[in-house]
């Protein structure tokens, strides 16, 4: 099942157009949407790449533990993390709806390890609150870009770029 919502994903990410005859971006207010745990995550549709299943992991040694490894799609070798580990959440088993979200970040691509894909959304921005400002530990990043309002519920969304330290930026580029 989780197979056919990916490769169905897959398929609408290649055939939609990202700007309309009148010049206008169509995914400027659209976020995918992924379950870690009870809560919701968004990251802008604009950085996703794909959607796909969760695929054998090589391990790279010396790694944050958040880092998973390598997947070779398609010929091209793909960091993978864990983006419950990055977030400081339990661990949890891998099961048949884990699927990896392939996105863009400074100009590599990146896997992201998710419990489930939801949908993709539309959320405006005067629907986007700033988020909660609370004091943190100075190494980590804000990875929080806002929170979305949707109907009753407030989704996370996420600045992907932020998501990878500058350091995680480094290790990941060789």
């Amino acid at each position: 099942m989780i197979a056919e919502a990916c490769a169905k994903r897959e398929k609408t990410m290649a055939d939609e157009q990202l700007w309309d005859e009148d010049g206008e971006n169509t995914q400027a207010d659209k976020y995918l949407l992924f379950n870690l745990g009870a809560e919701v995550y968004g990251i802008p549709i604009t950085h996703v790449i794909n959607i796909i299943e969760l695929q054998k992991i090589t391990e790279v040694p010396d790694m944050p533990v958040y880092i998973r490894g390598v997947i070779n799609l398609r010929g091209s070798v793909i960091p993978v993390m864990d983006l419950r580990l990055r977030f400081r959440l339990p661990e949890r088993p891998y099961d048949d709806r884990t699927c990896i979200i392939i996105v863009r970040v400074a100009e590599k691509s990146v896997g992201f390890i998710c419990d489930t894909v939801a949908e993709v959304n539309d959320i405006a921005p005067r629907d986007i609150e700033e988020p909660l400002q609370f004091k943190r530990d100075q190494d980590q990043a804000q990875y929080i870009s806002g929170l979305g309002k949707v109907g009753n519920d407030v989704r996370i969304l996420l600045d992907v770029e932020k998501v990878l330290s500058d350091d995680d930026q480094r290790v990941l580029a060789g």
